[in-house]
């Protein structure tokens, strides 16, 4: 035994022999000073994934693997949306990377998650979209949640209802008013995704709908709405006319 160090693995993105540590402090330092001064739009989409990977690769660089990410997903809220075993299947994206842009997401889910629950959600409406769009228009199933609001149209409960096509099979009515009834809450509001990136409703959609205003109007409980969240932006049942 010498006591010498056996060379470790890189555990998230490789760089060639000899490469530089691109080599640029140069670099890395532009970047940084645009992202601190430079406003919200001070960079592209890779960029920003570029500067998030430095954490996982302190000296390569790392430009070729943000642009791939976002070659493969097709955008920035996509990658961060993406299942860490299938960021990792990218060329240079190692558990590391993986985790970083996984933190990453969630810090931005529970962001906005709190703009919601601080305030009336009829009130702050674009926070709750926002909220909303953030954690489902990436999805790659049906997702289905109600949201149950008490009298001051405070969120009292997030729940995940199922992933699924929306019927009665993944949503009943009956269902929906009792856990509102249990939980105290007086209104709700109705979210699904659309995987296709469509948001508008199907006859299915606006069916179920009706079914479950109408039972929650037999106990006093309001539909406010049905939000149907894509990739393409969201649909409101309210705004359409159909609650």
């Amino acid at each position: 035994m010498t006591g010498k160090r056996l060379p470790q693995p890189e555990d998230s993105i490789s760089t060639t022999p000899g490469a530089r540590s691109h080599s640029g402090e140069g670099h890395r330092s532009r970047l940084r000073q645009r992202l601190l001064h430079g406003g919200a739009e001070a960079l592209a989409d890779y960029e920003v994934l570029e500067y998030l990977l430095f954490a996982a690769n302190p000296r390569g660089d790392t430009k070729p693997v943000a642009k791939a990410l976002i070659e493969r997903f097709g955008s920035l809220p996509a990658v961060l949306n993406a299942e860490p075993a299938v960021l990792q299947t990218i060329k240079g994206v190692g558990e590391t990377a993986a985790a970083t842009l996984k933190a990453v997401a969630i810090a931005t889910r529970r962001s906005a998650r709190g703009q919601v629950q601080q305030r009336p959600v009829l009130s702050s409406w674009q926070a709750l979209l926002d909220y909303l769009t953030i954690d489902m228009a990436h999805l790659t199933v049906e997702r289905v949640r109600v949201l149950y609001l008490d009298t001051r149209n405070h969120l009292i409960l997030d729940h995940h209802v199922g992933d699924g096509s929306i019927d009665e099979a993944a949503i009943h009515p009956r269902v929906v008013v009792k856990k509102a009834l249990e939980v105290g809450a007086t209104a709700l509001i109705l979210v699904h995704n659309h995987p296709s990136g469509n948001p508008e409703p199907s006859r299915a959609d606006i069916q179920i709908t009706t079914r479950i205003s109408d039972a929650g109007k037999l106990l006093g409980i309001t539909v406010h709405d049905h939000v149907i969240i894509g990739r393409s932006g969201h649909v409101s049942f309210r705004a359409k006319g159909l609650i």
